[in-house]
């Protein structure tokens, strides 16, 4: 988009002001883009970033889907996350937006919504917001308990003018209450979690897909100081007695399929990348693991199709891509590799169940 198509887009979002618009569809129900505008004083919320208490600053949102008409709505906007609000040129934001002005437009019911943008300019950091969205679709192929996303090309307008004006793909994470009662289940805000309380088989799920991305920020057990457990993963369940904990993971930029220039592994593992995979799961009966397995195997054509469909990565980023997939496929399709690149990593003693 060159800057006279820039200003157009602008110009077309930024003057309505459409709150009756029918939606046809829930937010989160649809992978077409939404082309959207989001005009707030975003050079005062990036200069809060290294800050602990990081005030909401007011601004709105405009967006449009295809042809039809433009919707603008009041949103607030701060900083979020962890090392990328440190450290990213363009640290992440949160919109939040007022539920009660959003009864009749695509935002229905929204409060709060994590915003996910490039670290930094440039065609690389694209790709690797790409990859990360790609992550997100891929669990989606593999286990009912997700978080959907929703992909936006959205603008950048600095209401301050400190900030030149700049359009890129970005994406909306699906609300932690909103994906719990979508399951039918309950968000549980709890500090920390035991393999006893964990549903078993779908924890064995998320660490095969946490081994297959080469991830190790995560954790099904802790919590970062002053958060809900877990670390870069949510904790649901049917909210009776006897219900198991599911873990649900999110947040992926630094696993090694995405390869983003700042990832690096955490030092108590012996490997020089991020790209080199460790099994971090813990143990369990093998009957675990080998139901996870048996599920990537079903779903093997779906996740290289979410690679190889992708309109946010070059052919070049698609075939690197596909050759760490087949990586994993040729471990977990070999039993001597299974056993001793999986089971026989698992951490601490077996827990039956």
């Amino acid at each position: 988009m060159n800057l006279k198509q820039f200003y157009a887009t602008v110009t077309i979002l930024t003057a309505v002001y459409s709150h009756q618009a029918t939606a046809r569809e829930a937010l989160f129900d649809s992978e077409q883009p939404l082309q959207a505008v989001l005009s707030a004083p975003i050079s005062q919320a990036y200069k809060q970033a290294k800050k602990d208490a990081r005030l909401y600053l007011e601004g709105s949102f405009a967006y449009r889907v295809g042809g039809a008409e433009a919707v603008k709505i009041p949103v607030k906007i701060k900083t979020r996350g962890n090392f990328r609000r440190l450290n990213c040129k363009h640290p992440p934001l949160r919109l939040n937006f007022k539920k009660k002005q959003n009864n009749a437009n695509l935002f229905k019911g929204q409060n709060k919504l994590k915003l996910v943008g490039p670290c930094r300019d440039g065609d690389k950091y694209q790709s690797l917001l790409g990859l990360e969205y790609i992550v997100y679709q891929m669990f989606e192929e593999v286990s009912d308990y997700h978080f959907k996303t929703r992909l936006l090309e959205l603008s950048y307008i600095d209401t301050d003018g400190k900030k030149d004006p700049r359009t890129t793909n970005t994406f909306l994470i699906e609300d932690t209450e909103d994906m719990a009662r979508r399951t039918g289940m309950k968000h549980q805000k709890i500090k920390v979690a035991t393999r006893e309380n964990l549903d078993l088989e779908h924890a064995a799920l998320v660490e095969m897909f946490q081994f297959m991305i080469s991830n190790y920020d995560y954790s099904l057990f802790q919590a970062r100081p002053g958060d809900n457990c877990c670390h870069n993963t949510r904790l649901i369940a049917d909210g009776s007695a006897s219900g198991k904990l599911i873990a649900v993971p999110y947040d992926f930029d630094v696993s090694g399929f995405v390869d983003a220039p700042y990832a690096t592994p955490p030092p108590n593992f012996d490997v020089r990348s991020v790209r080199v995979r460790t099994y971090t799961g813990f143990c369990k009966e093998d009957r675990h693991v080998q139901s996870a397995i048996t599920k990537f195997n079903e779903r093997k054509g779906r996740l290289y199709n979410v690679v190889r469909q992708s309109a946010l990565i070059s052919d070049k980023v698609k075939t690197r891509a596909v050759k760490y997939l087949d990586n994993f496929y040729s471990i977990i399709n070999n039993e001597p590799q299974v056993q001793k690149k999986i089971i026989g990593r698992c951490r601490g003693n077996l827990i039956s169940g």
